[in-house]
């Protein structure tokens, strides 16, 4: 089992690489231990967003369906053939994450087959089940077992899940709407996308981004200085979204530099390690 297991924690890892830089950079400043956790849940978040966002010619109602059976048997029986679920039951059974959270973001996923027009409500709840179930499931990770913490904590991670989540509905909006025929946001429309409607949606990010920053601060050490990387790097490209023009958002995808990416870095670095958060 010690081969297999490498084995799928080097799958996991490959897949955060390959799908996001950004977050593998995070994902390494976390403390040693907690790391493969970590990559375990996102390779298993990535291959069910790859499912519904890219298998256009295949079954994606099938593939997902049968996804998230094999998840429930891989969970049961504490072992499965898909190296990335192996991973991922492997986190969950360790750390005794609420299944809620797994049935929550398929329930999400599932939202992503067909075309859903989304009111308030809705829109919260794909949100929850898409972005903020991932958070939590990362803080059981860095709480360790400990519920008070978790408890204290999770409304921060579902801040910090939320503001990612609109970030990126933002950033894609392009693809989504023509792609995948797709819009997220409630009483928007990006046919008349005005500068108040992006104005809007970005005041409800600020707020978002103001909340999961008082919950950093209160995290472990042993998590802190990943997890606020993450929330620079995405504060950073939030403020590039900002000075960009509905129209700009409809016709190009904004994104942080290479080498702005690694000033970020650099800086959420030094500002942890000096205790100036």
């Amino acid at each position: 089992m010690k081969i297999y297991n490498e084995v799928s924690h080097h799958c996991s890892v490959i897949t955060t690489e390959l799908y996001s830089t950004s977050f593998s950079s995070a994902i390494k400043l976390l403390q040693k231990d907690l790391r493969d956790p970590i990559f375990h849940i996102y390779g298993f978040v990535r291959f069910a967003d790859e499912i519904v966002d890219t298998f256009h010619e295949h079954d994606k109602e099938t593939l997902l369906a049968e996804f998230t059976k094999e998840t429930y048997q891989a969970l049961d029986r504490k072992i499965s053939l898909n190296p990335i679920l192996h991973s991922f039951q492997q986190v969950v059974n360790r750390y005794n994450i609420d299944r809620e959270l797994i049935a929550a973001f398929f329930r999400s996923m599932e939202l992503d087959l067909s075309e859903v027009t989304y009111d308030k409500q809705g829109y919260s709840e794909y949100i929850y089940g898409s972005a903020e179930v991932v958070g939590l499931m990362c803080l059981y990770v860095f709480c360790n077992g400990e519920v008070q913490l978790y408890n204290q904590l999770k409304p921060y991670a579902q801040s910090l899940g939320a503001a990612f989540q609109k970030i990126n509905f933002l950033r894609d909006i392009k693809a989504d709407a023509e792609q995948l025929n797709r819009v997220y946001f409630p009483d928007v429309d990006f046919n008349h996308f005005t500068s108040e409607m992006k104005a809007a949606i970005e005041a409800d990010i600020a707020l978002d981004f103001a909340n999961a920053y008082k919950g950093i601060v209160l995290l472990p050490s042993s998590s802190r200085m990943g997890v606020y990387t993450a929330y620079r790097y995405y504060l950073s490209l939030f403020d590039k979204i900002k000075t960009a023009s509905p129209q700009q958002l409809l016709t190009i995808r904004i994104r942080v530099p290479n080498f702005q990416k690694w000033l970020i870095l650099l800086k959420a670095k030094m500002t942890v390690q000096f205790n100036i958060l």
